[in-house]
């Protein structure tokens, strides 16, 4: 079958919309591959910001679109409702489904729940931000990915609005802009990178904060207002480094602790001398699934 008879087989309107994308046969059967994931952006690192594409971090879950099916970063399928994904093209995309910053609780629940009658789909966005199988650069794949959402008539689908910022002080000023409205940080991407699988130094993660994950080895008991209760979690990183996880610990969360063996994921900013997280705080537990 032609690359023309191809796509028209799937949505006759990706036919205008896909060929001056230089779409091949490849690009619509193949399965998307391995997603690209960004390194840290230090605060001294050098950069040549005329070189980069910004975009906010959304605190959402990764999210592949196949061609034909929405998939987690892990390749386990995701129950959205049909209309969510009307008029996706039959190429795959790669973004965040996101509900608004500080709701990732909320968007990773619904995810893992399977149910695609859920109400709260009504309120989930699909944030675009790449086409993996686009032989170009982030700048002409951003382009292109413009053009292929143009003929999805579908409010919940966008492509993630990128910047180009003139200096390190106005990245540095946007960081502290978006964090201050309950952002999570900023994503970098060198304008010529090249898609590619696993983690790459032209894609960068620049939050106030780093993240980890540890496992869970131990409890504290609760003192004061939280006597009966966790007080702490005690942690151990791949490394084998230990430390107490209190603070970031909801209510709930102290009296029904993660189960010992589970990960969870913390914030913390740089190590100590000794080599242990400074101001660690627990964020969540980790799913590996999503």
């Amino acid at each position: 079958m032609k690359i023309k008879e191809q796509i028209m087989s799937h949505h006759p309107f990706w036919l205008a919309a896909c060929l001056p994308l230089a779409c091949s046969a490849a690009a619509v059967e193949a399965a998307a591959p391995a997603l690209m994931q960004g390194t840290t952006l230090t605060a001294d690192q050098p950069l040549t910001m005329a070189d980069w594409l910004v975009s906010e971090k959304l605190d959402g879950v990764r999210a592949r679109w196949t061609g034909h099916a929405l998939m987690t970063r892990s390749g386990y399928p995701i129950s959205a409702p049909q209309w969510f994904t009307r008029n996706l093209p039959p190429l795959p995309l790669d973004g965040e489904l996101w509900l608004g910053r500080g709701r990732f609780a909320e968007i990773s629940a619904l995810v893992r729940s399977g149910n695609a009658t859920d109400p709260r789909w009504r309120e989930v966005q699909f944030a675009v931000f790449d086409l993996p199988l686009q032989d170009a650069g982030f700048a002409a794949r951003i382009n292109a990915l413009k053009t292929l959402l143009k003929a999805v008539d579908n409010p919940h689908i966008h492509s993630i609005e990128q910047r180009t910022l003139s200096s390190r002080a106005e990245l540095d000023q946007l960081l502290k802009t978006i964090t201050a409205q309950g952002g999570e940080g900023l994503m970098l991407q060198h304008r010529d990178s090249r898609y590619q699988s696993g983690r790459s130094d032209l894609l960068l993660k620049y939050k106030p904060y780093a993240d980890a994950e540890a496992r869970v080895v131990d409890y504290t008991e609760g003192q004061g207002k939280y006597r009966g209760m966790t007080g702490a979690l005690i942690v151990e990183t791949d490394a084998g480094v230990r430390f107490r996880l209190g603070s970031g610990l909801s209510d709930a969360e102290r009296e029904n602790p993660p189960p010992l063996g589970s990960r969870v994921t913390y914030r913390y900013n740089g190590l100590t001398s000794n080599g242990k997280p400074r101001f660690a705080r627990f964020l969540r537990v980790y799913d590996p699934q999503l």
